[in-house]
């Protein structure tokens, strides 16, 4: 690595040099560039992609070579041959200090590219550019000059000058004078040399009198980017009148001078003189700022006559020239100016060096190259230089005597080191090579280097196994450190290379430890065939050549089996589910026992403890059978232990729990409890917006889990698709907005089916809807309620509004010929039954004040079953739940009553036609406790007014009868709803219960007591 000048053109961005059969490679890279910079690719840029494909012995190699000790400014990627900056700072100024700003600077180093049947030495050469990295300095802060008072306008006189490190555009570019009070002004020129100097100018007449002092700032600057400055005090002083300045007798002067001259040696005589006299005549020599600190540090000057001298030893191979700046000045403020150059000249005085730089790795500074290496290996770089100019800087290299290497000149005093025949350990086993180098120097100057080469001995041969398979067995439970087998191996090499060492290969599992001297293969740990029955792994003979040879041979260990493991069940504890259902001798489940063992060992036999006979299972395949029919109701399940029991000599045992649990079948039907019965209506407004709930339908079943989970669905009715219905919460929602059309009464067949497997059950209500305003006659809609359920599923009934006067004397009419009727009825009923139940009623009536049974419809929305039975059944008075019922009508806000009204005191039945029983188990009461309050249900949404319910009103009241509440209110259906409809055509309409229900026979009449004129 070195840093070298150049008076030459810089290439391109990168350009390459072919010289005595090497390459070279320029790049240009900045100061100071950071780390990790890529600055070249020489892959790319020596176009070393392009060499064919040969057979190489290792992968191409890029191998940046430098002396040992020195820090180099860049890395190579070996790979790659990617150029790359490094930590070392990169700095122009450090690295070319003493070169002249006009010559460019060179960082070289030097790249072999591997291996031998591609090799090639790179040159590269790396051109430092400037950057603008230091600021221009005046020589002091502050700036003394003295102008005499009769300055003429526009005199100049000059400045120090301000220094900058850097070149080109990013040295010194302007000077600026601040605070000139406009008297004083600044104007710049260049010298010869190429360098700037400020002038200050006169503007005003001076007067030293008025004042002698003027204090300002100088600015400098230079032309990189970002733009560095730096200012100075200028101190200006007016003297008295200088007339004449000094004059150089010569401006230039060029002188040799050897590099030995000793110190004090007369460089030169410098001559001025000036036309004043006195004082003013008196010359004072100095060297200019300009001058640089090595050349003030190497010459003096004597101030007084001009006389230039050797203070210091020159070295021409440090710096070859100086340049002088002389200023001679009589005190006046424009000195004279002469130019000295010095040039130093070369003698023999430096003698060659050698610098071994090695391409091989060392050991020691000791070359190891094996007998094997080919020929023209490259071992060294050999750089020999000499300090010395010309003919005195001329070096030879060569070897001393006759050996297998030879040197190869590669560039100007550079030099290969590579065998040049091959190499034989048996022969001679190292090489002590002797460098010679001398320069052309009269008398010539010359050195030597020693450069050691040690030749390894190569191991061609392998250990060889006694045996091609080593096979060996060993029971299980073994106890740690019993002893294998032992393998051997020889190995025809001798020395080191004959030593042999055994090592289990990186497959051998760590049960087993191998002497590495003996080769004795032994068993470290206890082994278990049921986590390894066999093992498989290699053993490795190594010699102890450099690089060694192995060789391996594979061993085969078996494991016999011992009875050391219990049958061993999949679960601790069984649980199987089986269906009520389930026959006998069918299939509850399946026990699976393993048993780790081989053989007999693992023979497993399974058996039922405790001797169960409710129960079998198979000792082979481990299926449970029962032998008896399941019933939940008796037994929800059965517990009892299995036993599994293997073949060993020494037989081993374990035992699991199993639980057999019965499961529910889906036996039980959803069961309605909202809407209470078939013959309930709900008023819906004609204003109800879409998507509002106007009913909720409520199920229950009384199964579990998946097959009481319920759903609804509407199967019938709905004629003019206003409904539909939420299948998880049974909400029925408005659908459309209601128009005229659409007043009256809607019947909504609703399905509620559970979700049970395989069959699934459902039950069905009817819901009716009546959309209307209000409801201002509840015994019609009653009526047509009745009409509506015995009829088939036809399109809905519509009726006009209630108050409409042309409908007015039809419905008294029809109330009238009801109301007679009912009237003979009830009093017929009342005259039998207290005849024939009389010491019954009290009883009932007492039943009635502590029952259990809530009656679903205190505000009398329930529809009223208006048909007679046409077949009479026999009621127990057990069976009847007795309520005493006056009904009253009354319209007394009517504005054609004429001050008059009817009152209609009818006997209602109220008897409910069902079609299933829910039953609630343990729950006391008639509905659960978690379900809606119907009866406040009902008592909200009822129209006024209300057929008003007493269920204690004495038996001697008039127009009372006794009402049969039903026990249950909903439809319940079967697996077809053929098998569950009744003699009606309609096949959703009700079958007959199977609880006893009151019918009556004979005609009655209804007769109303007038009080008006009838209206309602």
């Amino acid at each position: 690595v070195s840093v070298v000048r150049a008076n030459t053109t810089n290439c391109n961005k990168s350009c390459v040099v072919f010289h005595s059969g090497a390459q070279e490679k320029n790049y240009t890279v900045r100061e100071e560039m950071p780390e990790n910079v890529l600055i070249g690719d020489l892959l790319k840029d020596l176009n070393l992609s392009l060499i064919p494909n040969k057979s190489l012995t290792s992968a191409m190699q890029f191998k940046l070579v430098y002396k040992t000790g020195d820090v180099p400014l860049i890395r190579i990627e070996e790979g790659t041959g990617e150029i790359f900056t490094t930590g070392a700072r990169i700095d122009r100024e450090k690295l070319c200090a003493g070169i002249p700003t006009d010559e460019h600077c060179f960082y070289e180093v030097e790249v072999a590219i591997l291996p031998d049947e591609i090799f090639r030495l790179v040159k590269i050469r790396f051109l430092i550019e400037d950057i603008n990295d230091n600021a221009p300095l005046f020589p002091t802060t502050v700036i003394n000059i003295s102008i005499p008072e009769n300055s003429a306008i526009n005199s100049k006189y000059t400045l120090p000058a301000a220094i900058d490190p850097d070149v080109g555009i990013n040295g010194v570019q302007n000077y600026e004078l601040i605070k000139g009070q406009n008297i004083f002004g600044l104007d710049v020129i260049e010298t010869p040399e190429g360098d700037k100097m400020p002038q200050l100018i006169v503007q005003k007449e001076l007067d030293r009198e008025e004042k002698d002092t003027y204090v300002m700032k100088v600015k400098v600057e230079d032309g990189g980017f970002p733009q560095r400055s730096s200012t100075a005090i200028l101190q200006v002083s007016v003297t008295d009148t200088n007339d004449n300045h000094p004059v150089f007798k010569e401006t230039e002067i060029e002188v040799s001078i050897p590099e030995n001259a000793p110190v004090g040696t007369s460089v030169t005589q410098l001559h001025a003189t000036d036309a004043d006299i006195g004082e003013n005549a008196r010359i004072h020599f100095s060297f200019s700022n300009l001058v640089s600190n090595i050349a003030k540090r190497l010459f003096h000057l004597n101030t007084t006559t001009g006389l230039i001298t050797i203070k210091e030893p020159l070295d021409r191979e440090e710096t070859p020239n100086h340049k002088l700046l002389v200023l001679a000045s009589d005190g006046g403020l424009v000195p004279a100016r002469a130019m000295v150059l010095v040039n130093v000249t070369d003698v023999n005085d430096n003698v060659p060096s050698i610098d071994i730089r090695y391409i091989v790795n060392t050991i020691n500074d000791t070359v190891v190259l094996s007998e094997n290496a080919s020929l023209n290996t490259k071992i060294a770089l050999i750089t020999v230089t000499d300090k010395d100019a010309d003919h005195n800087g001329r070096v030879t290299c060569f070897t001393d005597h006759e050996i297998p290497f030879r040197l190869r000149p590669v560039f100007s005093n550079q030099f290969l080191l590579e065998t040049a025949a091959y190499l034989d350990y048996e022969s001679t086993k190292e090489y002590a090579i002797k460098l010679l180098a001398a320069d052309a120097g009269k008398p010539p100057l010359n050195q030597s280097a020693m450069l050691f080469i040690k030749v390894k001995d190569e191991n061609d041969n392998a250990p060889v196994f006694t045996q091609s398979l080593v096979t060996v067995s060993i029971p299980e439970n073994n106890s740690p450190g019993v002893q294998l087998t032992k393998v051997s191996a020889t190995d025809a090499d001798s020395g080191p290379n004959a030593e042999i060492s055994f090592l289990l290969g990186p497959d051998a599992p760590p049960e087993f430890s191998l002497d590495r001297r003996t080769g004795m293969l032994t068993v470290v740990k206890k082994l278990d065939r049921e986590k390894e029955e066999k093992y498989l792994f290699t053993v490795l003979a190594k010699d102890n050549g450099v690089p060694p040879l192995t060789s391996n041979v594979t061993v085969f260990v078996s494991v016999i089996d011992q009875n050391d493991n219990s049958p061993v069940f999949t679960h601790s504890e069984y649980n199987f589910y089986v269906p009520e259902n389930l026959p006998r001798h069918g299939t509850v489940g399946l026990i699976t026992v393993t048993d780790p063992d081989y053989g007999e060992n693992s023979a497993v036999t399974l058996s039922i403890l405790d001797e169960n006979d409710d129960f079998t299972i198979d000792s082979q395949t481990g299926v449970i059978r029962p032998n008896i029919s399941f019933d939940r109701e008796k037994q929800e399940s059965y517990t009892f232990y299995v036993k599994a029991e293997d073949g060993g000599r020494v037989s081993r045992s374990s035992s699991a729990k199993v639980t057999i649990n019965v499961v529910d079948v889906n036996d039980n039907k959803p069961v309605f409890i909202v809407p209470p019965s078939n013959y309930s209506y709900e008023l819906v407004l004609p204003s109800t917006d879409p998507g509002t709930v106007v009913f909720q339908v409520i199920a229950v079943d009384n199964d579990t889990g998946m097959n009481a989970e319920v759903h609804y669905s509407i199967v019938g009715g709905n004629t003019r698709d206003l409904f539909e219905i939420n299948q998880t919460t049974g909400n029925i929602i408005m659908k459309e907005k209601c128009d005229v059309t659409d007043l009256g009464l809607h019947r909504v067949l609703v399905k509620a089916n559970d979700l049970g497997q395989p069959d699934s059950l459902f039950s069905v209500v009817t819901v009716n809807l009546f959309v209307n305003e209000s409801v201002t006659n509840a015994t019609l809609i009653n009526e047509l309620v009745h009409k509506s359920t015995e009829a088939p599923v036809t399109p809905n009934t519509e009726i006009a509004d209630a108050s409409s006067p042309t409908s007015d004397y039809v419905k008294i009419l029809v109330a009238v010929v009801a109301g007679t009727i009912t009237v003979v009825v009830v009093i017929f009923i009342t005259a039998v039954v207290r005849c024939r139940q009389a010491p019954h009623l009290k009883a009932a009536q007492k039943n009635k004040q502590n029952s259990e049974w809530a009656t679903p419809n205190p505000e009398n929305r329930q529809m009223i079953m208006m048909k007679k039975k046409k077949k009479k059944k026999k009621q127990s008075p057990k069976n009847l739940l007795l309520n005493f019922v006056t009904i009253e009508e009354a319209k007394a806000d009517d504005v054609d009553n004429d001050g008059n009204s009817i009152t209609l005191e009818l006997p209602i039945d109220l008897e409910e036609q069902t079609m299933g029983k829910y039953n609630w188990v343990t729950t006391p009461t008639t509905f659960k406790p978690d379900s809606p309050d119907l009866a406040r249900h009902y008592k909200s949404a009822s129209p006024q007014p209300a057929f008003q319910i007493q269920p204690e009103t004495p038996l001697n009241s008039k127009h009372h009868i006794i009402q049969e509440l039903p026990l249950d209110n909903t439809f319940v259906a079967c697996d077809s709803i053929s098998k569950c409809s009744s003699s009606s055509s309609d096949p959703y309409s009700v079958s007959d219960s199977g609880y006893p229900v009151t019918t009556f026979e004979a005609p009655v009449s209804v007769h109303a007591r007038p009080v008006g004129n009838p209206s309602f």
